[in-house]
């Protein structure tokens, strides 16, 4: 991968989406929905506070996390998607 996320900006790649239901039922893809956990893959140096300082981020490289449904820009690079998003987008991180 050749992204280097800025500052507090986390590069996630999303886990493979759901094609059964709980139940059993196949989806077609256009109705699957996209899943809202992922895993990091790159991390910025880190949020500059007013004060000038910089506040290394909570999230690390290997990191499942969960995140908005919304959240980030999805990006393409050499044919894989990503979603690049502030760290403050991220809800959790899964243990």
């Amino acid at each position: 991968m050749k992204i280097r996320p800025l500052h507090d900006r986390v590069v996630v790649k999303r886990v493979e989406e759901e094609t059964k239901t709980a139940g059993g039922i196949v989806l077609p893809g256009s109705a699957a929905e996209k899943p809202s956990e992922g895993e990091v893959l790159a991390v910025g140096s880190g949020k500059q506070l007013d004060n000038g300082q910089v506040r290394a981020l909570e999230v690390k490289v290997g990191d499942k996390v969960l995140f908005g449904k919304y959240s980030g820009t999805e990006v393409k690079v050499d044919g894989e998607q990503y979603i690049v998003m502030r760290e403050e987008d991220i809800m959790g991180i899964l243990g």
